[in-house]
C-alpha cells in the first residue's frame, strides 16, 4: 500500500508539468494511445505517486518494443490480481512519460476485501504449494513447446510465382494468408509466453515474504541482507551459462589449447586455429554443443530488442570472456562460483537464528523456509527460458519480418521495422500482400513509412538523452507494498534520498551483499559500454541483468540505481560474494567514471571520496 500526502512542498513534479525534451515532440504517437498520461484522467493520475521502472526498463521503450512491455505488465497484473488474489494488491496502473515507464502500485487498503482476498489466496496459491515439483515441471514442458513453435515459425517468401506445389496439393492457401498467419502468431505467442513468465512469480515472493515476515516476527531488528542468506547459495538455471564458460575454459587447459582459445578473438579465428588438431577438434566440438541452449543469453533484460544481439547471435563475449578465465587459471586462481562457501554461510545464519526461535514458532519457521528455498530458484530461472532464450528467438523472427519489408522497398533497412509499432507493422504487412497479390500495383508505403521512421529515429535519440525524474507526484507517507519495496526497492527512504540535493557526497541504498571496499568507479549507462570496464573497478550502472554475471569476477562492487533486496542484480551479487548497493536512485547521475568510491555493503551506504 502507497499512501500519499497531497501538496507537500517537496513533492515530486506532476506528470503534466514535466517539459518535453527539445525534439521530441510528437513522441506520444510511437505507443498505444492509452499508454500516455493524458488529460482525460488527470484528476486520477496526479493524485497516485507514480516511480520511474529503471529496474526493467532503464531507456526509453522503441515503438515496437512496447508491445512486451504491454504483454508484461497484463500478465503480472492478471496473475497477482485476478488469477491467485494476492490479498494486498489489485495490480499495478503503467503510463509513459517521453517514453519511459512509470508505474504506480493499486493497493488493497480496507479489512474486508483483505480478508476475502487471503482467503482466496490461501486456497489457490496452497494448491500450486503443494504441487510446486509437479506444476514446475508440466511449466517447463509448456515453455519448451512454445519456445519449440517459435523456432519453427516460417516467414514466407513472396516469390513471382507461387510453389507449384500449393496446385498439385489442391491447398488453396496461398502466401499472402500465410504472412499474416505466421505474424499473428508471433505476437500470440509471445503475449502467451509472458503469461506462462509470471504464473509463479508472485508465489515466489509471497512465500519469501512468508519467510520475512516470520523472521521480522521472531527478530525486530534481524536485516533484510540476513533474511536473504538463509535462501541463497541454491543452484539457479540462470547462472548456468557463466559456469559451462568457467567449464569451456577449463576444457581447453586439459585439451593444451588454452594458448590457443585465449588468444583468439572471433569464432571465425577460434575454428580455423582450432581444426585439424584432436585436441583442437574436440574442443570446438563441445563450444559447439555448449551453444544451444546456453549462449541464447542476451546482454541486457530481454525487453529491448537491441539487447538481443545475444551470445548465440555474436559470440564475441562469451569467447573474450573463455579468454579471460583461462588467464587466471594459468595465473593459479580458483576461478569457480563460490557455493560453497555461500551454502555454508546460508546454514551457520539458519542454524544460529533456528536455535533461538521459540519452540512454538520452529515448525512455523521450518515449514516458511523449506517453502521459500523450495520456490525460489523459479524467481530467477524463468528469466532463462523466457527473457533470454525465448525473447533471443523473438526478437530474431521479427527482424525476418523487417528484412521482407526491406526487400519489397517497405522500409530503408530491416531493422527500421522497431521503430513502427506491432499495429503499424501489420498495417504495413497487409499492403504488401496486397500490391504482391497482383504485381502491378505501386505501393504507398514506399514514400508513407520510411518519412516516419526517420521522424522517430530522430525523437527517440532525444528522449535517450533526457534524464527522467525518479519518482512523480505527491510524496508518499508510507510504502507498504511488498513487491515494490523487494523487487523495486522503493522505500520512503529511497524517496527521500532522491529528494535530496544533487551535491551530496554520500547515496545509501538498499544492501544487497555484504562486504566492504573502496575502489574507483566505472559508470555504465548502457550493455554496449561493457568492453570499458576495467579490472578492479566498481561497477556503477542504472540495472544489470544475469547475463552480466561474466563480468563479475573482474570487479570489486556494485552499485545499482534500481531495485531492491530481490532483484536479479541483488540475488546474483549474494551467489557470486560480490558486495552490491542497490536502489540508491540517483548514483549515475551524481558518480562519475573515476571517482573514488567506498562502497558500506552491509549499511547501504556508498561514499565520494
Amino acid at each position: 500500500m502507497v499512501t500519499e500526502r497531497q501538496g507537500d512542498p517537496r513533492g515530486f513534479q506532476s506528470p503534466f508539468e514535466v517539459q518535453v525534451p527539445a525534439g521530441c515532440g510528437g513522441w506520444e504517437e510511437m505507443y498505444a494511445y492509452h499508454l500516455a498520461f493524458s488529460e482525460d484522467r488527470r484528476a486520477f493520475d496526479e493524485s497516485r505517486f507514480w516511480f520511474q521502472d529503471g529496474l526493467h526498463v532503464a531507456e526509453p521503450l522503441y515503438p515496437f518494443d512496447s508491445l512486451l512491455f504491454e504483454c508484461a505488465v497484463v500478465a503480472l497484473n492478471q496473475a497477482n490480481a485476478r488469477l491467485f488474489a494476492l490479498p494486498p494488491t489489485l495490480g499495478t496502473e503503467c503510463r509513459l512519460l517521453n517514453g519511459y515507464v512509470y508505474l504506480s502500485a493499486n493497493a488493497v487498503t480496507d479489512d474486508e476485501t483483505l480478508a476475502r482476498r487471503a482467503e482466496e489466496f490461501a486456497r489457490r496459491s496452497g494448491y500450486y504449494y503443494d504441487r510446486w515439483d509437479e506444476l514446475y515441471e508440466r511449466w517447463l514442458e509448456r515453455v519448451e513447446a512454445a519456445t519449440r513453435e517459435l523456432v519453427e515459425l516460417s516467414v514466407p517468401e513472396l516469390r513471382e510465382l507461387e510453389d507449384e506445389s500449393i496446385v498439385t496439393a489442391g491447398r488453396g492457401l496461398g502466401s499472402s494468408h500465410a504472412l499474416l498467419h505466421a505474424y499473428d502468431r508471433l505476437l500470440e505467442g509471445v503475449d502467451r509466453i509472458f503469461q506462462y513468465h509470471f504464473e509463479f512469480l508472485g508465489l515466489g515472493y509471497s512465500a519469501y515474504l512468508d519467510f520475512y515476515e516470520c523472521c521480522r516476527g521472531a527478530f525486530p531488528e534481524i536485516s533484510e541482507q540476513t533474511i536473504a542468506k538463509m535462501v541463497s547459495g541454491i543452484d539457479v538455471i540462470v547462472l548456468r551459462p557463466d559456469d559451462e564458460l568457467r567449464r569451456l575454459a577449463r576444457l581447453a587447459v586439459d585439451l593444451d589449447v588454452a594458448a590457443v582459445v585465449r588468444g583468439s578473438g572471433s569464432e571465425a579465428e577460434l575454428s580455423a586455429r582450432l581444426s585439424g588438431s584432436g585436441g583442437g577438434e574436440r574442443w570446438l566440438a563441445d563450444f559447439e554443443r555448449t551453444k544451444d541452449p546456453w549462449f541464447y543469453f542476451s546482454c541486457g533484460t530481454g525487453v529491448f530488442h537491441h539487447h538481443h544481439r545475444s551470445w548465440i547471435d555474436d559470440t564475441t563475449l562469451p569467447i573474450q570472456t573463455i579468454g579471460s578465465y583461462i588467464a587466471r587459471l594459468e595465473a593459479g586462481e580458483d576461478i569457480s562460483r563460490p557455493y560453497e562457501a555461500i551454502s555454508a554461510e546460508r546454514e551457520r545464519v539458519t542454524e544460529e537464528h533456528r536455535a533461538l526461535v521459540s519452540e512454538e514458532m520452529r515448525e512455523e519457521f521450518d515449514e516458511r523456509l523449506a517453502l521459500a528455498r523450495t520456490v525460489f530458484p523459479y524467481v530467477e530461472n524463468h528469466h532463462f527460458y523466457i527473457d533470454h532464450r525465448y525473447l533471443t528467438i523473438f526478437w530474431n523472427k521479427v527482424r525476418e519480418f523487417g528484412a521482407l519489408l526491406s526487400e519489397h522497398g517497405f522500409l530503408t533497412d530491416g531493422e527500421d521495422v522497431f521503430y513502427l509499432r506491432h499495429d503499424e507493422v501489420r498495417e504495413a504487412l497487409e499492403e504488401l500482400r496486397l500490391v504482391w497479390s497482383s504485381g502491378a500495383g505501386v505501393p504507398r508505403a514506399r514514400r508513407y513509412w520510411q518519412p516516419i521512421v526517420e521522424r522517430r529515429r530522430s525523437i527517440y535519440d532525444a528522449l535517450c538523452a533526457w534524464a527522467p525524474p525518479p519518482a512523480l507526484g505527491p510524496v508518499p507517507d508510507e510504502i507498504t507494498d511488498p513487491i515494490t519495496v523487494m523487487l523495486w526497492g522503493v522505500t520512503e527512504e529511497r524517496v527521500r534520498e532522491w529528494l535530496s540535493p544533487d551535491g551530496a557526497e554520500v547515496l545509501t541504498g538498499c544492501p544487497a551483499s555484504s562486504g566492504s571496499v573502496e575502489g574507483s568507479a566505472r559508470v555504465l549507462v548502457r550493455v554496449d559500454q561493457l568492453d570499458e570496464l576495467q579490472d578492479g573497478e566498481i561497477l556503477v550502472a542504472p540495472v544489470t541483468s544475469p547475463s552480466w554475471t561474466p563480468v563479475f569476477h573482474r570487479i570489486a562492487a556494485a552499485v545499482l540505481d534500481t531495485g531492491g533486496i530481490m532483484c536479479h542484480a541483488a540475488i546474483v551479487a549474494r551467489e557470486y560474494g560480490l558486495p552490491a548497493v542497490v536502489g540508491t536512485g540517483t548514483a549515475t547521475k551524481r558518480i562519475k567514471t573515476g571517482d573514488r568510491l567506498r562502497v558500506d555493503a552491509v549499511n547501504g551506504v556508498v561514499t565520494i571520496l
